[in-house]
């Protein structure tokens, strides 16, 4: 697949589920689109699975580290001068900014309502909904990404429904498109 020229900044909101995160992670390297990412988006994404109990400080800095050498150019920066001309809710100001100096037109995050309002050009989107528009742009691709993740996860092993299961929880419509398509072979 020729890498998209559609540019995405993901929030730090869809980088802690597990299975979303991944799926996500795997549609860029693979050229769906080019993702996008602040150094704050990502110190809140490694706080928060902290926070959580998802994961230790050690695990998750190791996690942005294997993200950031994977994904060298995902990093925005200097967008700090950005800032205050956003006017969507003022906690994720600095996510439209480094979204609007990434050159991204989506932002995809799980919660729209804190960008209702952004710069002509970026529009935010639920995973869902961006999931199934990178469904929607190749199909049989998407569902190969899929089992491809599948057959990576061995600690412990997991099955294609399993894994559909889990990436229901963030995208339900999706699963249920991929579960047509896939039914429908």
């Amino acid at each position: 697949m020729v890498p998209a020229p559609f540019i995405v900044l993901l929030d730090a909101n869809v980088l802690f589920p597990f299975t979303l995160r991944d799926t996500l992670l795997r549609t860029a390297a693979v050229g769906f689109y080019q993702l996008r990412w602040s150094s704050q988006i990502l110190d809140e994404m490694v706080r928060s699975l902290v926070d959580q109990g998802a994961m230790t400080a050690e695990k998750a800095a190791k996690l942005r580290a294997v993200m950031e050498r994977e994904f060298p150019e995902a990093e925005v920066a200097d967008y700090e001068s950005l800032v205050a001309a956003m006017t969507n809710d003022e906690k994720d100001r600095h996510v439209a900014a480094a979204a609007l100096k990434g050159g991204a037109q989506v932002i995809v995050t799980s919660n729209l309502r804190d960008f209702a309002a952004l710069p002509e050009g970026i529009e935010a989107q639920a995973p869902d909904h961006f999931l199934g528009n990178l469904f929607d742009l190749d199909a049989d691709a998407f569902v190969a990404l899929l089992r491809e993740q599948t057959g990576d996860l061995r600690n412990p092993p997991v099955t294609f429904d399993e894994l559909l299961a889990r990436l229901a929880r963030s995208a339900p419509d999706t699963v249920a498109a991929i579960r047509a398509h896939v039914g429908a072979k």
